[in-house]
Formats: structure tokens, sequence, C-alpha cells
């Protein structure tokens, strides 16, 4: 197997732009909820939250994503108002400590987005791919941000219940979805060079139906856009693992999740994701520093092979 080097991109966010391609960047999460899946009341206070946030950019996040509600299956939806009471705070104090950070607002809410925005957020990465707030599109035109779109099968509390999806219809549905969210994104302004891909691995889909989307993840592509990929602590990996484990997934926060993550990341940049969610940083730089060498060397090589096969005379029949 070879490994093509990645498309680059220059991504263009509120008032800057992250050139993508050249080396993985890595988007650090940070939750500021009480019942999110791994790490819910952690970081519940003003002063917890920006405590992490300069951890994470210390061990080399390059974005900090900010979400105020969870999205774990069974969620109970959680008021805007609310969500913005949690997550604007947040954000004020981390650009106080770091004016330069790069933040981003993880909501599906257009109320929060256009806050956070003028709160000095660069970024808005929407789980449902703008199709859980009609205002969302026309909003993110008008703050001129970068913009993740997620795909999304459902709601969380629907997930649980959700018929399987076919192994081949997997990649379909997502690639539908996503070409029905750049489509709602041209039109209401938001030009392709703000725009990011995220195919939603564990949102509406379970278990082996997330190793098809990691398998087929280079099916994205298609789109002529940037990638990210967020499996960090996903159930699916953790009861991958299980057998080792006496049987039991391990804890979302453990040990063998996070090598399980590692696992998970380097595929996906192999792939050709060109950003990573995670919740622990200094791992995920260390594992994605092994798969940009990785690419880094299978684009030299692959170099010197075109000009080995341009100069070499056929050999006589």
């Amino acid at each position: 197997m070879s490994f093509a080097p990645r498309t680059a991109f220059d991504w263009r966010l509120r008032t800057r732009t992250l050139t993508l391609g050249p080396r993985t960047l890595l988007m650090g999460i940070l939750n500021v909820t009480p019942d999110s899946f791994s790490d819910g009341g952690d970081f519940a206070s003003t002063e917890a939250a920006r405590d992490q946030a300069l951890r994470l950019l210390d061990e080399g996040a390059d974005i900090l994503d900010v979400g105020g509600e969870s999205t774990r299956p069974g969620a109970t939806p959680l008021a805007p108002e609310e969500e913005q009471t949690r997550v604007l705070p947040v954000i004020a104090a981390i650009l106080k400590a770091r004016p330069e950070a790069i933040l981003s607002i993880d909501t599906f809410h257009a109320a929060t987005a256009r806050l956070a925005v003028e709160a000095g957020a660069e970024i808005v990465n929407d789980v449902s791919g703008f199709t859980w707030d009609a205002a969302m599109p026309a909003t993110c035109a008008s703050l001129n941000c970068g913009v993740v779109l997620m795909h999304t099968r459902g709601k969380p509390n629907e997930w649980a219940t959700q018929s399987p999806i076919p192994p081949i219809g997997v990649m379909p549905i997502i690639l539908t979805g996503l070409r029905d969210s750049i489509l709602a994104a041209r039109t209401a302004g938001v030009p392709s060079d703000r725009i990011v891909l995220d195919p939603g691995f564990g949102f509406g889909k379970r278990g082996a139906e997330n190793y098809i989307i990691h398998a087929l993840l280079p099916q994205l592509h298609q789109f002529g856009l940037p990638i990210l990929s967020g499996t960090s602590r996903k159930g699916f990996l953790r009861t991958t693992i299980a057998p080792f484990h006496a049987g039991s997934p391990p804890a979302a926060n453990s040990e063998a999740s996070l090598r399980a993550t590692s696992a998970s990341t380097v595929a996906a940049i192999l792939a050709g994701a060109h950003i990573l969610r995670v919740h622990d940083v200094r791992p995920a730089a260390e594992a994605a520093a092994i798969a940009d060498a990785i690419l880094a060397a299978g684009t030299l090589v692959g170099g010197a092979i075109a000009t080995f096969t341009r100069n070499t005379p056929a050999t006589p029949q």
C-alpha cells in the first residue's frame, strides 16, 4: 500500500487562515457540560475550563472546540440560553489568557453560534451539518467564520432504537447527507474555502458501521474539501478491545481507550484527514507526528518512483 499526499487547503476563518495538509492539525475538546460521555462535570466552572484550555494549548492543540451541550446518546436537549451561559464566559476567559488562541464553538444553535463568534470564536462546529436549526446557514454566512459540517443520522434520543445500516449503505448515507449540507451552506453564501467536513463517527452509526467509515474515509475527498475526524474515546473503539479487558469495554478516559484512539488517529490521517478532534492532545500529537512522517515518506518515494519511471526506457520485448 502507498500513501498519497494530502491535498493542501487554506481554511478561511473569521479573522485568519489556517493551512491544512502539510501536517495534521489538532482540535482539542473542551466540554463545559455536566453530562458529556467521558468528561462531564470535569470542567464545568469557568476557571477549570480555562485551565484545561491552557493545558490543551500547551500540549499542542491548534484549535479549541468549546461545547456547552452534550450530544451523547440519549442526551436531554438544552435551551440555547443555558448553553450560552456555560460557553460565553469560558470563551472570554480563554481569550483573555491567550488572545491568539483559535476557538471553535461546538453548537447546533444559530443564536449560540452568533454570540460565540461575536465573543471571539473563529469557527462554528455544527454536529447536525446545518440540519437542526434552519437559521444556522445564513448565520454562519453573515459571520464570515469557518464552519465544520458534520453528518448526523437522527438525534441523540433516537440513536438507541435506530435500525442498523446495511454495510453497503453506510457511506452513501453519509455522502448524501454531506452533499445536502454543503448545498445548504453554499446556497446561504458560505464559500467553499470556509468549509471542513466531518463524517460523524458514532452519530447515528453503531459498532462496525464506524469501521466502514474508517475504511472508506477517502471517499470524502470527492467533495474537494478538508476532512475532520473525531473518534476520540468513542464507544465503538472501546467495545472492540473489550476482549482484552475481561470482556468489558474499558472506561472512556482510561489508558486502554487512549491507545485505541491513537490507532484510530493514525488510520484517519493515512486516509487523508486534515484535522483530528481529540480529548488527549499530547498523545494525539505524537501519533500524528508518526502518521505525518509516513505520508511525507510516501510523497518523497512516490515522486522518486515517478521520476524513475519517466526516465527509464521500456524493457525491449
